[in-house]
C-alpha cells in the first residue's frame, strides 16, 4: 500500500489505483519525451570552450587564491559543479567562489587543495565532464648554508664542480654558474660545459685563468625562482700540463620522447687536449632536424618522429685516445584522434554506431560516459535507438602519456515524412539511352517505406527500373516512351506524404572526332581534336584531363589552350611542350543531363629524368663506389652520366673524375677518384641523350672518405725576432682539406746551423701557424735551420724545405742621453733626448707618473727611432712628474735614462671674461669686457686672445691684447663671432663670446651708441 500527500485529504491508494496511475505515466510519458525531442531542435547540450588546465601553485605565493577556469555554451544556460579527486566540492563553503563555471580557491593549502580537478557541466540535454586538470604546489628551496669545500686540481687535468640542487617541484631548473659574483656568469666554450640535468659544471682541462669561486645558480621557470649555492672555491695547481685520454663525464641515458617534442642530448668529456665531439645515429643518417650546439656537447632534435627513433652514439676523441657512449632514444606518442564522434541525430529505432578511433604509443583505450557517468568501453554500437539514448556522449582515449576527449550530443527523432524541405524536382531531364536517377529524400522518422507510381501505374523492380533503399529510382536504357509524371510516396508509423515530378527526354552527347595519339619533342606544341553533337537545347562544355586530374586552363595559359570560337569544337593546343606534360588526355563533352569521353596519348621526347637509389659503397680515402638505378629516358636511350660531388669547401657541384672515366648509358656503377681523404662529400648523378642533359639526382647520403697520412706540406716557413732568449717559428697551416684525418696537428723541427742533431716539438692545434720556443742560454742573433710537417692519426706528412731564422736579438743596453724636459703649460709638456748608437733599436719608450702615484701606474708613450723628441698631454695642473726615456727592440727594453722631476704650470684662469659693451663706431666694433682675476690655484693673467672668425667657421683672425678693450671691423656680410679668453702661463682660459653683425648699417650713430651695448649684452654667452 502507497500513502501519497497532496492537496486533497489523505486516501488510501489501492492496487487498482496505482494500475491507473501507471496507465496515465506510460500514456504521457511517449508524449513528454517527443515534445522534448520537438524542443532540443531549438536547444542543444553544453559544449565546452574553456577547460581546466594543470596548474602550478608557488608556495611562497603572496596572491592568496588560485582559479580553475571552465566555460560552456549551451542553450538553456548550463549549471556547474566542481571535483576533487572524483569527490565532490562544497561551494557553499568560504573558501570556494564561483564566477560562472570558474572555480576560485581563496588560501589554498597543499594538503587539502592539490590533485585533480574536474568541472562538471549540465542542462536539460545533459552531462559533460571536462579533462582533468591537476593543481600541484610548486617550490624551491634555498641551498644549505653550510660551506662548500675547495676544489685543488692540477692544470692540464679535468675538474666537475658538484650542484646539487635543493629540494624542488617541478623539475624544470634551469642552471648557470657564477664566478666570484653575481651577477658574472661564466661562460660556456669547447672547454667548459653545464648540464642541465644535474647542473654540474664539467672543465675539461684546469687552467690557471680558471682559479676562483663558483656558486651554482639555479632557476625555477614554473614558479619565477631563483636559488645560488655558497661558492666553491677552484684552486688550479701549477704543473707541467700533462696530456690525458678523453673520457666521457656527461652520459646522456635511454630517452622516451613523445611525438613531435624537442629532444636534447648533452654528451661532454675531459682530457687535454680538449676531446672533439662526434655524434652520429647507429647504422642510420641523423635526423634533418637534428642541430648541434655547445661546441658539440648539446644535440638537439627537433619535433621528433617516428623515424628518428634508434640508437644514438656521442664519440669523443683526442689525440691521446678516444671514448664513445651510446644509449637509445624511443618515440612515443600522447592519443591523438583519427576519427572522433560529433553531434548526431538519428532516428527513432535506427541502430547506432560511433566511430571514435585514436591513434598512439602505446596503443590507447577506448571509454564512455554518458551525461556524465561511464557507459561502455570499446566500440560503441546501439540498435533499436528510443528516446532514453539521447544525452551527452563522451569518447575518452587514454594511454600512459595522455587522455584526450570528444564530446557530442545524441539526439533522437521522430517525425511523420515530409517533403516541405527537400521537394522532388518539378522537372527531370534525361538523354535519350541513358540512365537517371530521380531522388527521393523526405524527412521522416523512422525511415520510410517507398513507392513509385508513373501517372497511375504503380512500378516495380524490373529490368530497367529499381527502386533503391533511399528511395530514389533509377531509370535505364531511357526512350521516349518514359517520359511523364512520376510521384514518390513515403510511409511511417507517423503518417505519409507524396512529391511528384515530370521525365522529359533529350538526345545524347556523342564525341564525334576523337583525339588521336601525338608524339612531339620538348618545346614544340601539340594539338588534341574533339568535337561533339549535343541536344540543341542544352548548352555543351569541354573538360580536358590529364592522367584524370582537371587541367585549370588559367593557371596553365602558358601552355594550355582551347578553341572557344567554334561550336561544338573542344580542341585543345599545348604549346612548348615539357615532359610532364606527357601522358593520357581525355576530353568530356559535357551537358546538365549527360557527357561523353574520348582519350589519346601524348608522348613526350626529351632529356632523361634524375637517376635514382645513389649508394655509397667500398669507401677508401681517395675513392668510393657508386650505385644508382636508371630513371626514364623519355623515349631517347640515355647515351652517358656525368658524376659530380661537392664538400663543404664550396657550395658549387663540381665534375668529379671517375673510372672509367667516360661512363656509358647501359652502366648503373661507376667509381669515383682522386677524392680528398677525410672529406665529407655529397654526389648526385646527370644523364645525358641526344636531345639533352637531364635534371640530377637527389644528392647521395654524406659520407666521410677514410683517413690517409698528410702529403701537403706546410708553406711559408719562417721567422725570427721576439723577446730575449726566444726562437720564434711561423709557418702558414695547412686549410681543412688538408688534414687527410683526426688528431691533426705539426711537428716542429729546428737546431743551430752546423749542428746535426734536429730538436722536435709537437703543436697540436691545426689552426696555430706559430712555435716560441725559450732557452736562457739560447745566445741572440744566433742563426737556425727549421722545418715544419703535418701528422694526424694515420702518420706524418713531409717536411716543408728548411728555412734558416735567427734567435731573437738582445735588448739595448745603453742608456739614451741628454733627456731633458719643457714645460709648456699646465697640462703639456716636451721630451726631448739624444738617440743609442745600437742599430738594432726599433723606438724610444717615454714613461711619467706623478709623483703621489707608483711607478708601476706610469704611463708610457712610444714613437719611432726617427722622432728625438714628444710632446706629453693630458696632464694635471701643478703636479710633479717624474720622466724616463729608454730604447727598445724585439727583444726587450733597454734601461731607462735618469729621472727627471718637473712640475707642471698651474691651471689656466676658470674665470670668463665678462662682455659688458659691444659699441658700433663708423667701420667698426668697440668690444670690452671686465679684467679676469686668477685665484691663488690658478696661472696670473698675462693678456687676452681674441678669435674674430665667422658664425659657423671655426678658423678666424687671432688678436693679442694686454688692455680690456680691443677693436675689430664691421662685417661686410653675415654674423660674426668674436670670442675672449684669457691667456696665462698655464694656458688658455675659458672662453666668452659674442655675435655682432652689419645688418644695422644706416641707422644713426647716436642710437648705435645706445641700442647696441644692451643688445651686445643679450646676446653675450658665458655667464
Amino acid at each position: 500500500m502507497l500513502v501519497l500527500q497532496g492537496t486533497i485529504p489523505f486516501e488510501i491508494i489501492t492496487e487498482q489505483k496505482i494500475t491507473m496511475w501507471l496507465f496515465i505515466y506510460h500514456l504521457i510519458t511517449p508524449c513528454f519525451i517527443f515534445c522534448l525531442a520537438e524542443e532540443g531542435n531549438k536547444g542543444y547540450g553544453p559544449v565546452f570552450e574553456e577547460q581546466p588546465i594543470d596548474t602550478i601553485y608557488p608556495e611562497e605565493s603572496s596572491d592568496g587564491q588560485v582559479s580553475m577556469n571552465c566555460r560552456a555554451r549551451a542553450i538553456p544556460f548550463p549549471t556547474y559543479r566542481w571535483k576533487l579527486n572524483n569527490w565532490d566540492i562544497d561551494l557553499t563553503k568560504d573558501r570556494y567562489s564561483m564566477v560562472g563555471g570558474r572555480l576560485v580557491i581563496n588560501n589554498p593549502e597543499k594538503s587539502r587543495d592539490a590533485g585533480k580537478y574536474v568541472c562538471v557541466v549540465s542542462n536539460i540535454f545533459g552531462t559533460v565532464r571536462s579533462s582533468e586538470a591537476t593543481l600541484s604546489f610548486g617550490y624551491l628551496d634555498p641551498f644549505p648554508p653550510e660551506e662548500r669545500y675547495e676544489v685543488k686540481v692540477r692544470e692540464g687535468v679535468g675538474a666537475v664542480l658538484l650542484c646539487e640542487p635543493p629540494y624542488h617541484y617541478p623539475d624544470d631548473l634551469s642552471y648557470r654558474w657564477l664566478l666570484n659574483e653575481f651577477p658574472v656568469f661564466i661562460a660556456l666554450d669547447k672547454r667548459r660545459f653545464v648540464s642541465q640535468t644535474n647542473g654540474n659544471l664539467y672543465i675539461a682541462n684546469v687552467e690557471a685563468s680558471d682559479k676562483g669561486n663558483y656558486s651554482c645558480f639555479v632557476s625555477s621557470p614554473s614558479i619565477t625562482k631563483s636559488v645560488f649555492s655558497k661558492f666553491i672555491p677552484l684552486i688550479p695547481q701549477s704543473d707541467r700540463a700533462k696530456v690525458y685520454p678523453a673520457d666521457i663525464k656527461v652520459k646522456f641515458k635511454d630517452t622516451y620522447a613523445l611525438l613531435g617534442q624537442n629532444v636534447t642530448l648533452e654528451c661532454f668529456a675531459l682530457g687535454n687536449p680538449v676531446p672533439e665531439l662526434r655524434w652520429s645515429k647507429y647504422l642510420e643518417p641523423m635526423p634533418a632536424t637534428a642541430e648541434i650546439s655547445m661546441s658539440g656537447a648539446v644535440l638537439k632534435i627537433f619535433n621528433i618522429q617516428y623515424e628518428d627513433e634508434g640508437l644514438y652514439e656521442c664519440e669523443a676523441e683526442n689525440y691521446k685516445g678516444k671514448d664513445k657512449h651510446q644509449a637509445r632514444v624511443y618515440v612515443q606518442a600522447a592519443p591523438e584522434w583519427v576519427e572522433h564522434i560529433n553531434d548526431t541525430e538519428k532516428d527513432i529505432g535506427s541502430d547506432l554506431y560511433w566511430p571514435c578511433i585514436a591513434t598512439g604509443n602505446p596503443i590507447p583505450t577506448i571509454r564512455w560516459l554518458k551525461n556524465g557517468a561511464s557507459f561502455w568501453k570499446g566500440e560503441l554500437r546501439i540498435q533499436s535507438l528510443n528516446f532514453d539514448d539521447a544525452g551527452m556522449y563522451q569518447c575518452i582515449a587514454e594511454n600512459t602519456h595522455g587522455i584526450i576527449y570528444a564530446n557530442a550530443e545524441l539526439k533522437i527523432v521522430a517525425s511523420p515524412p515530409t517533403f516541405e524541405l527537400n521537394p522532388m524536382k518539378k522537372k527531370i531531364l534525361a538523354a535519350k539511352g541513358g540512365r537517371v536517377i530521380i531522388e527521393c529524400k523526405p524527412k521522416a522518422a523512422p525511415k520510410p517505406k517507398f513507392s513509385w507510381s508513373k501517372g497511375t501505374e504503380l512500378l516495380v523492380n524490373g529490368s530497367r527500373i529499381r527502386i533503391w533503399d533511399d528511395g530514389s529510382l533509377e531509370i535505364i536504357n531511357i526512350t521516349k516512351l518514359d517520359e511523364g509524371r512520376y510521384t514518390c510516396f513515403a510511409e511511417n508509423n507517423r503518417g505519409k506524404a507524396n512529391s511528384t515530378g515530370v521525365l522529359e527526354m533529350t538526345e545524347a552527347t556523342r564525341i564525334t572526332l576523337a583525339p588521336l595519339n601525338v608524339d612531339v619533342t620538348v618545346g614544340e606544341n601539340a594539338t588534341m581534336q574533339c568535337i561533339a553533337s549535343h541536344d540543341p537545347t542544352l548548352d555543351l562544355t569541354f573538360i580536358w584531363s590529364l592522367n584524370g586530374f582537371v587541367i585549370d586552363f588559367e593557371k596553365e595559359h602558358e601552355h594550355y589552350e582551347r578553341n572557344v570560337m567554334i561550336k561544338s569544337n573542344g580542341e585543345l593546343l599545348i604549346k612548348n611542350v615539357q615532359l610532364r606534360h606527357a601522358g593520357r588526355y581525355t576530353c568530356t563533352a559535357q551537358t546538365i543531363v549527360d557527357n561523353s569521353s574520348a582519350s589519346a596519348d601524348l608522348v613526350v621526347r626529351g632529356p632523361p629524368g634524375p637517376p635514382g637509389g645513389i649508394r655509397v659503397e667500398e669507401i677508401r680515402d681517395t675513392a668510393v663506389a657508386l650505385t644508382w638505378s636508371r630513371g626514364t629516358d623519355n623515349h631517347s636511350p640515355i647515351s652517358k652520366y656525368t658524376i659530380q660531388s661537392k664538400t663543404f669547401l664550396s657550395e658549387e657541384w663540381k665534375d668529379a673524375k671517375t673510372e672509367p672515366s667516360d661512363i656509358e648509358g647501359n652502366m648503373e656503377s661507376a667509381t669515383v677518384i682522386d677524392l680528398i681523404p677525410w672529406m665529407e662529400y655529397e654526389f648526385r648523378i646527370i644523364a645525358t641523350n641526344t636531345l639533352g642533359t637531364g635534371e640530377p639526382s637527389m644528392p647521395s647520403q654524406r659520407i666521410r672518405t677514410e683517413g690517409a697520412p698528410p702529403n701537403v706540406a706546410p708553406s711559408d716557413v719562417g721567422g725570427g725576432g721576439g723577446s730575449n732568449r726566444e726562437l720564434t717559428i711561423t709557418w702558414m697551416p695547412l686549410s681543412r682539406e688538408y688534414h687527410y684525418g683526426n688528431n691533426f696537428g705539426y711537428i716542429v723541427a729546428f737546431k743551430p746551423f752546423g749542428e746535426k742533431e734536429w730538436r722536435r716539438v709537437t703543436v697540436t692545434n691545426p689552426e696555430i701557424g706559430r712555435y716560441v720556443h725559450k732557452d736562457e742560454s739560447m745566445p741572440p742573433s744566433t742563426q737556425y735551420q727549421v722545418k715544419v710537417k703535418a701528422f694526424n692519426n694515420k702518420g706524418d706528412g713531409p717536411f716543408s724545405l728548411t728555412a734558416v731564422i735567427y734567435s731573437a736579438q738582445d735588448a739595448p743596453t745603453e742608456i739614451p742621453t741628454d733627456v731633458s724636459v719643457k714645460v709648456l703649460s699646465s697640462s703639456e709638456m716636451s721630451v726631448s733626448w739624444h738617440h743609442v748608437s745600437d742599430k738594432s733599436v726599433e723606438g724610444y719608450q717615454i714613461r711619467y707618473w706623478a709623483a703621489h702615484d707608483k711607478e708601476a701606474a706610469a704611463q708610457r708613450v712610444q714613437v719611432s727611432n726617427q722622432e728625438y723628441s714628444t710632446k706629453l698631454e693630458n696632464l694635471k695642473p701643478n703636479t710633479r712628474y717624474h720622466v724616463d726615456v729608454s730604447a727598445f727592440n724585439s727583444a726587450g727594453y733597454g734601461p731607462p735614462s735618469r729621472t727627471i722631476d718637473v712640475i707642471t704650470r698651474k691651471a689656466p684662469p676658470s674665470q670668463r671674461p665678462r662682455i659688458i659693451s659691444s659699441v658700433r663706431s663708423g667701420s667698426r666694433y668697440i668690444i670690452t669686457w671686465d679684467h679676469v682675476k686668477a685665484m691663488s690655484n690658478e696661472s696670473a693673467v698675462e693678456g687676452y686672445k681674441v678669435l674674430y672668425r665667422p658664425d659657423g667657421q671655426h678658423e678666424g683672425k687671432l688678436f693679442s691684447t694686454g688692455k680690456h678693450t680691443i677693436e675689430v671691423p664691421v662685417p661686410s656680410d653675415g654674423e660674426y663671432v668674436v670670442e675672449v679668453r684669457a691667456h696665462s702661463e698655464g694656458g688658455d682660459g675659458e672662453v666668452a663670446q659674442i655675435k655682432i653683425s652689419g645688418a644695422t648699417a644706416g641707422v644713426p650713430p647716436l642710437l648705435l651708441v645706445l641700442v647696441v651695448p644692451a643688445l651686445g649684452v643679450l646676446t653675450c654667452s658665458g655667464f
